[in-house]
Formats: structure tokens, C-alpha cells, sequence
């Protein structure tokens, strides 16, 4: 399979490379692209770039748009695993799915997708209880809540569709009926942690994930791209691949 990496310079970037590298009889890096490289080994823009059957982006929300503008131009499924998009660039990717194969998630983990599954559950089992979800990441992460934060909080949606989120407290703020309480904490170098409350009046419930290296979420954007392989235009998510 040849892999185009878009945002070949960040931490996930450098990852993804490495697990290439260290696969050749499974992958080929057709090209390595971000604004940041040195024109040559890590291209600075998809001008130029070859035909690959894959490309997986993990760079940043901003760059969604030249992404998907070249995957529709030469038809090709890409892989979005950026997170902190804007409603508008979502409503881009959505759009993209009509034509190409897109696969979206704001985290790779198989886990993750566990996680959610048993989140969405779990809250269907007790619809009354007051949920709230705590999520760490490393001081250098940009976006606030977590793409996966807020994944949880979709999941836990599709069990209570009224309910609304709720990033932070601060000040007077009493808890709201329904509500879904999210709260960011950046510190170190944690890869990534996300805990789930759960909490009726005469007990608690708590699910949580840990991920202690970041090649978890690389392997996952690999598995999807063997999964989006052959696949009709659609967008879809991890819950498409452990199905």
C-alpha cells in the first residue's frame, strides 16, 4: 500500500513514518508532506506529489481544506485523524465523503472506539444519572476539549439526544438537567488519558482509557487504511472498523 503523510514533521507524523519504515513488505511512503519541510524528503505542499492508494492526514485542522481539495482532484481515500475542526470544515469533510472514501475520527485507538461503545451503553442503562467526562493530554496540545472528549460525549448522545455539553466550570454554574460536564487538564508529556463518569445518586460508574504511546494511534490509522481500501465513497469511523 502507498501512504501519502500529510503532517510528516509533527509528533504523529513522525510516528506514522517510523511504523511505515518499519513495515516495508506492507507499506510504501509514496510521499512525506507538511508546510514545515525541507522541500525534499517532506514536501511542502501536495504540488508535485505521486499517486498513492492512501493518504492519511495528522496535521493540523486548518490544513483540511488543500487536503481534501487534492484527495477529490486525483481519487483518493484519505484518512482524517486531526482533531479541532470547525463546523465548517466538518461540513467539508461530510461533503468530501460524497465523493471519495473518508475516513473520520478524532482518535484512532480501537480502544477509544471500545471506550465510546461501552460509554453509549452505560449511559442508556441509567438515563437519569449525571455523566461527566475528564480528559488529560500533554501541555503542547492545541485543542481544548479533546477531539475524543467530544466523541464520547456524540456517543453518549445517541442514548440521550437532548443533552448538551458542558466544557468547564467556573464561578456560579450549577449542573444543568441532561447535561454532559467536559473537562480539559494539560500537563507533562501524557499521551492521553480519558475517564467517563457515570454517577446516580447511590453509585458511580467510571470507564477510562490510557494511552501510553502514541504508535496506538498509528497503527489505528493504518488498520483504516487497509479497511478503507476498496471501499465506495461514504464517510466513515472507527465504529465502521470494529463492527
Amino acid at each position: 500500500m502507498r501512504i501519502i503523510v500529510n503532517g510528516a514533521c509533527g509528533r504523529m507524523g513522525q510516528t506514522l513514518l517510523r511504523l511505515i519504515a518499519q513495515q516495508p513488505e506492507r507499506y510504501t511512503l509514496a510521499a512525506a508532506v507538511d508546510p514545515r519541510g525541507d522541500g525534499e524528503t517532506v514536501l511542502q505542499s501536495f504540488d508535485a506529489v505521486p499517486q498513492a492508494d492512501i493518504i492519511i492526514d495528522f496535521s493540523h485542522h486548518s490544513a483540511v481544506t488543500e487536503l481534501l481539495a487534492y484527495a477529490q482532484a486525483v481519487n483518493t481515500p484519505v484518512i482524517v485523524a486531526t482533531t479541532g475542526h470547525t463546523p465548517e470544515e466538518r461540513a467539508l469533510i461530510e461533503a468530501a465523503g460524497e465523493k471519495i472514501p473518508v475516513f473520520y475520527s478524532g482518535n484512532m485507538s480501537l480502544g477509544i472506539a471500545l471506550l465510546c461503545s461501552l460509554a453509549k451503553k452505560t449511559a442508556a442503562v441509567f438515563p437519569d444519572a449525571d455523566i461527566e467526562i475528564v480528559e488529560t493530554h500533554h501541555r503542547h496540545k492545541l485543542d481544548a476539549p479533546s477531539g475524543t472528549a467530544l466523541m464520547l460525549a456524540d456517543a453518549i448522545r445517541e442514548s440521550r439526544p437532548a443533552a448538551q455539553n458542558h466544557c468547564g466550570r467556573s464561578g456560579m454554574c450549577p449542573r444543568e438537567e441532561g447535561e454532559i460536564g467536559i473537562h480539559a487538564i494539560r500537563r507533562g508529556e501524557i499521551v492521553g488519558i480519558h475517564e467517563v463518569q457515570i454517577s446516580t445518586g447511590t453509585q458511580t460508574i467510571i470507564l477510562k482509557h490510557e494511552a501510553h504511546d502514541r504508535a496506538l494511534f498509528a497503527d489505528g490509522a493504518l488498520d483504516a487504511a487497509a479497511f478503507l481500501q476498496g471501499k465506495p465513497a461514504g464517510l466513515y469511523n472507527m465504529d465502521d472498523l470494529v463492527r
